[in-house]
């Protein structure tokens, strides 16, 4: 892990440059990013790369954008494709790179889209917009598509909505690219699902739930060709004596998956849980503020010693040491100005 070499991409919003995606070298060893290169996209509010670790993907405002990943981390633009739809504010690929998976916020529509073996996107396969009522009016009176997540056995697709407090379960037509749904996983009401992961053993789901600031485990197993999702935790990722007006946003696992990170606007908190591999339960190791305003996204580097803050609001990323027997935080570096950085991805270069 010492030796090993890393860059992480760092998806932004834009205003004038629309240089959209930063790429930077990880030094490891101090806890901290320097800039290498910049990539012209506007808003990238989200990136996620191809199972296979060849390609990166971006949400942009026409659409997606697929890159090349080169041996030195440099990213080589490969297409464009359309959405046929309003942007996009999640993606992610199944666990054959076959498909991607576009999801989104303003007007709650899932597209598919075929990828082609060069990694290329190519034609929409599927699309489908979610329906219902919620209960704010503010927030919830239309469908609001937050995460794409396939199953680890890359057989349902699990479509996170905030604004219809449930997630949906879709069987995918691996042949036709096409979705039909089979399930719904069921969230309180005013919870707002936002991000989903999934164990690396794909016997867990972890929802983490925006307005009600919990994180919910559900046990996945497939009987008879139906999906089976079975709530066994509910966990805050607050202090109790947090201050109100708190909103979770982060959801991450750790490189080894051990631990699961989250983060909490307005409380301006990281949290970080130890996970139990056997039963997929969470606890608490630590609940510690950012130094910095909406923490969008928060990350342990590979080693678990460092982790950094994206600052959406207060457009920094900030850095600290993690000891996490000890429970604590301590900023190691000085904070990086980044504006309104959405989502970050650590990528191990080849040797």
């Amino acid at each position: 892990m010492a030796d090993a070499k890393y860059v992480a991409y760092v998806s932004t919003y834009t205003r004038g440059d629309n240089l959209g995606i930063k790429i930077f070298d990880v030094d490891m060893e101090k806890g901290r990013f320097y800039l290498k290169n910049e990539v012209e996209i506007t808003n990238s509010s989200y990136l996620t790369l191809s199972k296979n670790n060849k390609y990166l993907y971006s949400i942009t405002d026409t659409g997606v954008e697929a890159y090349e990943i080169l041996k030195n981390g440099d990213l080589k633009t490969l297409n464009h494709a359309g959405i046929n739809g309003m942007r996009g504010s999640y993606l992610s690929t199944d666990y054959a790179d076959k498909f991607l998976f576009v999801g989104s916020y303003h007007d709650g529509k899932l597209t598919v889209l075929k990828l082609n073996e060069d990694g290329s996107i190519g034609r929409i396969t599927d699309e489908l917009y979610h329906r219902g009522m919620g209960s704010i009016a503010d927030r919830s009176f239309r469908a609001h598509i937050v995460c794409t997540k396939m199953t680890r056995d890359n057989k349902y697709l699990l479509v996170a909505d905030s604004g219809l407090d449930h997630t949906n379960v879709y069987r995918l037509d691996h042949r036709n690219g096409t979705v039909k749904q089979v399930d719904v996983i069921r969230s309180e009401p005013d919870s707002a699902p936002r991000h989903i992961k999934i164990s690396r053993d794909g016997r867990f789901v972890y929802i983490v739930h925006e307005m009600k600031n919990f994180i919910t485990v559900h046990s996945y197993k497939e009987e008879k060709g139906l999906p089976y999702f079975e709530k066994v935790q509910t966990i805050s990722t607050l202090n109790n004596y947090t201050s109100g007006n708190a909103a979770a946003s982060a959801l991450n696992f750790s490189m080894d998956y051990k631990y699961l990170i989250s983060s909490n606007a307005g409380d301006n908190s990281v949290v970080i849980f130890n996970r139990d591999e056997e039963t997929g339960l969470l606890s608490k190791i630590l609940c510690l503020p950012i130094s910095g305003s909406y923490p969008k996204d928060a990350m342990l580097f590979p080693d678990n010693k460092h982790l950094v803050s994206l600052n959406h609001e207060s457009n920094t990323m900030t850095f600290f040491n993690v000891d996490i027997e000890k429970g604590t935080l301590a900023m190691c570096a000085k904070e990086i100005q980044v504006g309104e950085p959405n989502c970050v991805i650590f990528y191990k270069l080849a040797e």
